[in-house]
């Protein structure tokens, strides 16, 4: 009898668990947990607070403008999480964290499950970070006011790496930012809108020359749109000339073998 795969499993540390699950109810991510192919569990930080206003949040030390999210109520819910997830990685997302990626997001897939812990306010005390997280990240330069959309994020990201979750895995070797490069162009029905045409090479059954295409527009839009990117690409190896007879064709090694014995 053959074992069953176990799901993937994410475990969301948040002070709104509705908005986690509202968003993993719909579309790619929905249908993999009906499938058995994704578990996912918002927990409620609130809940581990001893005062009878759920206190989360504190002024912090020092002074400054804004509140900051307290170390025990985070580092509880954490503890819990970790019990029922004992090899899951614990991920703070945090806008000083390092940046996400494709590849972290292939990293993360081939783990058993992701521990997302969500700041708010500003920010969460810095002992969390120090002592009880296996890693800070962030998803982009700029700030949000909570940590719930960039673990719906890294969720959707990782989620749809997972074998069995999309219907057509060899798409994912044509992505944006799989290769290097941004995705090429892509078009649909109708081959004309309001004047703007398909272009004609997808349309010729060429596929030769689409993939041709579909790399040089890659290329460009890279360029284009991330020239950080198209920066790191390797250049070319370049091919060494053939060498060439007195009549302009190439010469094979046995010409060239016999040549030499004569010329010994």
């Amino acid at each position: 009898m053959e074992s069953e795969t176990k799901p993937y499993r994410f475990d969301v540390l948040t002070l709104f668990p509705n908005l986690i699950l509202g968003a993993i109810s719909h579309s790619i991510v929905g249908r993999a947990i009906a499938a058995g192919l994704l578990q996912v569990q918002a927990r409620d930080i609130r809940d581990q607070t001893d005062d009878r206003h759920r206190t989360v949040d504190d002024v912090p030390y020092g002074g400054g403008a804004g509140m900051v999210m307290k170390a025990e109520p985070v580092v509880r819910t954490l503890c819990i999480a970790r019990e029922a997830m004992p090899n899951g990685h614990v991920v703070l997302m945090s806008a000083s964290g390092r940046p996400f990626t494709q590849a972290k997001a292939r990293e993360y897939s081939a783990m058993p499950g992701l521990i997302l812990v969500c700041g708010h306010y500003e920010g969460v005390d810095e002992r969390v970070a120090e002592n009880y997280v296996d890693e800070e990240l962030s998803i982009g330069d700029y700030v949000l006011s909570g940590g719930e959309i960039p673990a719906l994020v890294v969720l959707d990201a990782v989620a749809r790496l997972l074998p069995g979750v999309l219907g057509n895995t060899s798409s994912l070797a044509e992505e944006s930012h799989e290769s290097g490069l941004l995705e090429y162009p892509q078009y649909s029905r109708p081959p004309e809108f309001e004047g703007h045409r398909v272009p004609d090479v997808l349309l010729s059954g060429n596929h030769a020359e689409i993939a041709r295409w579909r790399h040089r527009q890659a290329l460009d839009k890279t360029q284009r749109n991330r020239p950080d990117l198209y920066a790191k690409i390797p250049a070319p190896t370049p091919v060494p000339p053939r060498a060439t007879s007195h009549l302009g064709r190439p010469r094979d090694q046995h010409q060239e073998d016999s040549s030499d014995e004569g010329a010994r």
